[in-house]
C-alpha cells in the first residue's frame, strides 16, 4: 500500500471532497497516463502501482470514510466482502487492473492484423467461503476490475455529434485484397483490414473518455447470491458482468467458481459430512447419547452410541448433513467413533475398575500373551 506520508488524493490528483464519479475519472485519466504500456519512464510502474493502491481505498466507501477519519490505510485493497481470486477461463480472465489496460490498449487499434472481437469476454472469479457458509448460503459482494461500458459515450464509442462512417480502406468489407505477380500469374490474398481491424467501420468523432471503444477500464461491484449446498468447484453465472463488448456489443458474463475452504471439525463428502466424535470407554461399552454442533448456526445434532461400540466405528445420523442444492433434502452425518481412554484414574475409579476386572474374570496384574497361554495349554 501507499506510504503513510503520501496524501492518497494527491496521488489520484482530486480534493478530498470529490465525488465518487470524480474519483473514478481522474483514475482512468492518470492510469492511461502512466500504464507501462505507454508510459516508458522508469517510475511509471511503481507510479501505476502506486496509483491502483490509492484508488483501492478511495473507491471504496468504508476505507475511504476510515482514512478521512484516521489517516491510515485500512486493509488490505481489493477484496471486497468475499476474498476473489482472478481465474483465466475462456480466454476472458484478468490478473488484475494492469491486465485490464493492456487489454484496453490492445483491444482496438490500426495497427492489427486479426479481426477485432466485439462482443465482450467472460471473466472468471474464484470465491472463497466457508463451510457454513456452502451449508447455510450467503450473499457475497465483490469488487473486481473489468472493462465496463462507458459512461459518457452510453457504450456507443461516439463524442458528441460523433458518427460510424463505412471504412475508407476497405470499403466497409473489413477485408482488403492485395494482389501479387508471380510467374504462375497474378495471386490474390484477401486480409483483416489494418485500418478498422475488421469492423468495416471508423469512427468520426469519437468519444475522449474511450477513445472509440464504448467501454473503460473500470472498478464494478456486484452482489452473487451463494446458494445453500454449493460445492467447491461449482460455478455461477452472472450474465453480463463480464467484458463489455466494443461499442455497445453484449458484454461476457462473470463466472464465479466457488472455493469452499476446509473446514477444522467436519470433512465433507458429496453432500454428506464425517466428523470424529470421542467419547469415554464407559460410553461405549453402555452407549450413550452425545450432543455435538451441526454444520447450521444453532443447530444441534444428537448421535446415538449403542452399547458395546468399538474404536473405529461409524454412526450414521440420517438428514445431519449438507443441505442439498435448491432442495429441502439433506445429506447425512457419519460420526467416527474415537475412545477417550483415562491417563489418570482417582483411588475410588481404579477400585471400581479393578472391580469390574475381577468381575469379567480379567487378570490386570499379569497379562499373558497369545503364545503364553499356548504353552500353558498344551503343558
Amino acid at each position: 500500500m501507499p506510504t503513510a506520508t503520501k496524501d492518497l488524493y494527491e496521488i489520484l490528483g482530486v480534493s478530498r471532497n470529490a465525488t465518487d464519479a470524480e474519483i473514478k475519472k481522474a483514475y482512468r485519466h492518470r492510469a492511461r497516463e502512466l500504464h507501462p504500456d505507454v508510459n516508458k519512464s522508469p517510475d511509471a510502474e511503481d507510479e501505476f502501482k502506486e496509483l491502483n493502491e490509492a484508488y483501492d481505498v478511495l473507491s471504496d466507501a468504508s476505507k475511504r470514510a476510515q482514512y478521512d477519519r484516521f489517516g491510515t490505510i485500512p486493509g488490505a485493497a481489493g477484496g471486497g466482502s468475499g476474498y476473489v481470486d482472478f481465474e483465466d477461463i475462456f480466454g476472458g480472465g484478468f490478473g488484475g487492473v494492469g491486465d485490464i489496460f493492456s487489454s484496453f490498449f490492445s483491444g482496438f487499434g490500426a495497427t492489427s492484423a486479426r479481426p477485432v472481437r466485439k462482443d465482450g469476454r467472460d471473466m472468471g472469479i474464484g470465491l472463497k467461503i466457508t463451510l457454513e457458509e456452502a451449508a447455510s448460503g450467503t450473499k457475497k459482494e465483490l469488487v473486481y476490475d473489468r472493462l465496463a461500458p462507458c459512461p459518457d459515450c452510453d457504450a456507443t464509442g461516439l463524442g458528441e455529434g460523433g458518427k460510424a462512417v463505412k471504412c475508407a480502406e476497405c470499403n466497409g468489407t473489413g477485408r482488403v485484397v492485395t494482389v501479387q505477380r508471380t510467374i504462375l500469374g497474378d495471386m490474390q490474398s484477401a486480409q483483416t483490414c489494418p485500418q478498422c481491424a475488421g469492423t468495416g467501420e471508423s469512427i468520426e468523432g469519437a468519444c475522449s473518455e474511450c477513445g472509440g471503444q464504448g467501454r473503460i477500464p473500470d472498478r464494478q461491484r456486484v452482489s452473487v447470491e451463494i446458494p445453500a449446498g454449493i460445492r467447491d468447484g461449482q460455478q455461477l453465472r452472472v450474465a453480463g458482468f463480464g467484458e463489455a463488448g466494443l461499442q455497445g456489443a453484449p458484454a461476457g458474463d462473470l463466472i464465479v467458481t466457488a472455493r469452499v475452504q476446509p473446514h477444522e471439525y467436519f470433512e465433507r463428502d458429496g453432500d454428506d459430512l464425517h466428523a470424529q466424535i470421542d467419547i469415554s470407554m464407559v460410553q461405549a461399552a453402555l452407549g450413550s447419547s452425545v450432543l455435538i454442533d451441526g454444520i447450521l448456526e444453532g443447530e444441534e445434532v444428537r448421535v446415538k452410541v449403542p452399547h458395546g461400540t468399538q474404536m473405529g466405528d461409524v454412526v450414521r445420523v440420517k438428514g445431519a448433513g449438507m443441505p442439498k442444492v435448491r432442495s429441502d433434502a439433506r445429506g447425512d452425518l457419519y460420526a467416527h467413533i474415537a475412545i477417550s481412554i483415562p491417563k489418570k484414574l482417582s483411588k475410588k475409579e481404579r477400585e471400581l475398575l479393578e472391580k469390574l476386572a475381577g468381575e469379567m474374570g480379567e487378570n490386570c496384574t499379569e497379562v499373558r500373551s497369545p503364545l503364553q497361554k499356548l504353552r500353558d495349554a498344551l503343558s
